[in-house]
């Protein structure tokens, strides 16, 4: 696949998804509980229920058939649990897709990955940090299935200096 630089957006579009992940972010916070960071975002039981991730943008760059791999560079470390939003259940084997640009802000195959839950629903994912380009926020892409569940496509907004983050990916059932 060739490598593509990411397109740039208006500003009326970037605008409502800063927006948007702004109010994605806060939501979450206010719900974290009292031990975490504040720059972890994490589903937080509600009753039994976990809260559903909030979905983003595929955005244009989406290949399907990313290898199958945990890693596609080092110095940023994401983790966390696939979880059912009706128990709070872990959902072991969920596919998981990853892509970002690469350090110099460009789409390619090097910066794609295919890894699945374990029995416990965890998975970790390693990468570079991305970098911010043409008006995005540093943000890698996650588009998450499994049996019985509609399909999630979310981004995970690294904090700045971080170099780790925790999110979990909640789905809720599908047809």
């Amino acid at each position: 696949m060739m490598a593509r630089r990411g397109v740039g957006f208006p500003g009326r579009v970037v605008l409502l998804l800063c927006l948007a992940w702004l109010l994605q972010v806060g939501c979450a916070r206010v719900a974290e509980a009292p031990n975490k960071s504040a720059d972890v975002a994490t589903a937080v039981s509600d009753g039994g229920q976990c809260q559903p991730t909030a979905a983003d943008a595929l955005g244009p760059f989406y290949v399907a058939g990313a290898p199958e791999r945990n890693q596609v560079g080092e110095g940023y470390v994401l983790r966390g649990v696939v979880r059912s939003a009706v128990d709070c259940a872990p959902i072991a084997g969920a596919r998981i897709e990853f892509w970002l640009v690469g350090p110099d802000g460009v789409y390619g195959d090097d910066y794609r990955a295919t890894w699945f839950a374990d029995a416990d629903g965890a998975y970790r994912f390693e990468s570079h940090v991305p970098p911010p380009y043409e008006g995005r926020p540093p943000h890698i892409h996650l588009l998450v299935s499994a049996p019985g569940y509609a399909e999630l496509v979310t981004q995970h907004y690294p904090a700045g200096g971080a170099a780790a983050g925790l999110m979990d990916l909640v789905l809720v059932p599908g047809r």
